[in-house]
């Protein structure tokens, strides 16, 4: 009975302690409101474990299914299911809303039971995007999770707030209104909003290219790709800690999981023909956008940066066609999850402390936070995709896919090991090390036992999967293998 149901308590577990969250009333009740969302957080992450644990890692097609008549009228259905690609990016988001709640424990004081239902909410949202097979499903889920972050950046954000949330709804608005046109496109072809039946459907390379462009638009500013990626370091450095933690670990990622769930299998012969231009895009992405981390004065933008400098990683790795490749992109997505939200939730600890995220204003931070100073390094280092931590294993992956393809794409996508490690360890050092010159930075007190603990738990992850990545790439191997099987049985002659 759970098991038959584990989706659907996935994606309305956190939505309903959100809820709850809610019903707690104001500020005065603040510390009930936390104690249910961490509640409901831990409840939402230990209800998504056995995804993992009764996954059957032979099996690349979509398991836990679930489906139910939802309009009937238009043939929508509430249909759920998952495969080896959707399962590690739903434990990566429980994970990551638990981390997130605990994270604003001490520091969000206005608000507190709607900051935390607004993380909850958008929570669910989220899974239910990863778990959708229903085209009008998934479309709802991709819509609504817009709003808890429009609130959270809008709410609780920086000075400049309004003008990064509208940036960000505009951008990702826009561009999913495209893909509901694909959408009911393909909904008049086949009569259907199943995925499963778009992925059957025998389209003209012309209608592909077109469909896939719609996904394109949808996708690429999630991602978000050159040179749709303005709104993304407006948003960082507008939001809270947790806003930007779930903004870089989570939902960056439903770009890249659209393009492995909906352009790539609807639209194969599109996606072979237009590989040329999504690698390009990829690789300048790789390495302009790496550049333009060099000259950040500001510790939340350089992140940023970087987070668009290794998601160019991720679809590389989709677009060259190759397993080693494409396992690579979804360990780099996974990967990049922890190591982001470790740096951003490193930055908030500096920023709650000293109100600044500017490099100039630090220095010798070591000598005050020795244990914070510790895991800061660790994570900068698994950033510039350091052996032994998960940043290396989906970069070197990668790197040996493109060398099977071509040469010079290797070699581009490799100089992110230089650039990485050069606008990274230029942070640390002016952050880290040498003389402590601002008498602010003297009084500093390390991390508390919470800190440690949320710091902690990511360095298990970030090592972890770094010196043992067999259990993700186990899981992603069937769905990655039947994935390029389906691409490469092109339905027109000279692709």
């Amino acid at each position: 009975m759970f098991e038959s149901h584990i989706l659907s308590l996935s994606i309305w577990l956190p939505i309903v302690a959100g809820v709850l969250v809610l019903f707690t009333g104001g500020d005065q009740n603040a510390r009930l409101a936390r104690w249910i969302a961490l509640a409901g957080s831990l409840a939402s992450f230990l209800v998504t474990l056995p995804l993992y644990t009764r996954f059957n890692f032979a099996d690349g097609g979509f398991q836990f299914q679930e489906g139910y008549n939802w309009i009937p009228s238009f043939n929508i259905h509430y249909h759920l299911g998952v495969d080896g690609i959707a399962v590690p990016l739903i434990l990566l988001t429980s994970f990551t809303t638990f981390i997130v709640v605990l994270a604003a424990w001490e520091i969000i004081q206005k608000r507190v039971a709607q900051y935390m239902a607004a993380l909850l909410i958008m929570s669910g949202l989220m899974i239910g995007v990863f778990c959708a097979l229903d085209a009008i499903l998934y479309y709802v889920f991709w819509e609504a999770m817009l709003i808890p972050m429009f609130l959270v950046i809008g709410v609780w954000g920086g000075p400049n707030r309004v003008y990064a949330t509208i940036k960000f709804f505009l951008y990702t608005l826009l561009g999913s209104l495209l893909m509901l046109v694909a959408f009911i496109y393909l909904y008049h072809q086949s009569n259907s909003f199943e995925l499963v039946d778009y992925y059957q459907l025998p389209l003209s390379l012309n209608v592909q290219i077109l469909i896939f462009m719609a996904f394109f638009m949808a996708f690429a500013v999630k991602i978000p790709m050159w040179p749709v990626h303005t709104w993304l370091p407006d948003a960082h450095v507008e939001a809270p800690t947790g806003g930007s933690v779930v903004l870089a670990a989570i939902m960056l990622k439903l770009g890249a999981y659209g393009f492995l769930r909906f352009a790539m299998p609807i639209a194969p012969d599109a996606a072979n023909y237009l590989s040329g231009f999504m690698i390009t895009l990829s690789l300048i992405a790789i390495v302009y956008i790496a550049l333009v981390a060099l000259v950040q004065q500001d510790m939340k933008k350089l992140i940023a940066y970087s987070s668009i400098s290794h998601m160019g990683f991720v679809t590389l790795g989709l677009f060259i066609f190759n397993p080693l490749g494409m396992e690579g992109g979804i360990v780099q997505m996974i990967s990049h999850g922890f190591i982001s939200a470790a740096l951003f939730l490193c930055v908030g600890v500096l920023y709650d402390r000293m109100h600044s995220r500017q490099i100039a204003d630090y220095g010798g931070v070591v000598n005050t936070m020795p244990a914070f100073a510790a895991f800061a390094v660790l994570f900068a280092l698994a950033n510039t995709g350091l052996p032994g931590t998960s940043g290396f294993v989906g970069e070197f992956l990668v790197i040996l896919g493109s060398l099977q393809v071509n040469f010079w794409f290797a070699f581009l996508a490799a100089t992110i090991m230089i650039f990485g490690a050069a606008y990274t360890l230029w942070m640390v050092k002016r952050v880290f090390f040498g003389a402590i010159a601002n008498s602010h930075v003297a009084e500093l007190k390390d991390i508390n036992k919470r800190e440690f603990f949320i710091l902690g738990l990511l360095a298990l992850m970030v090592l972890g999967f770094g010196i043992y990545p067999q259990p993700l790439t186990e899981m992603t191997h069937a769905t990655v293998s039947q994935l390029l099987a389906h691409l490469a049985q092109s339905k027109l002659p000279g692709i």
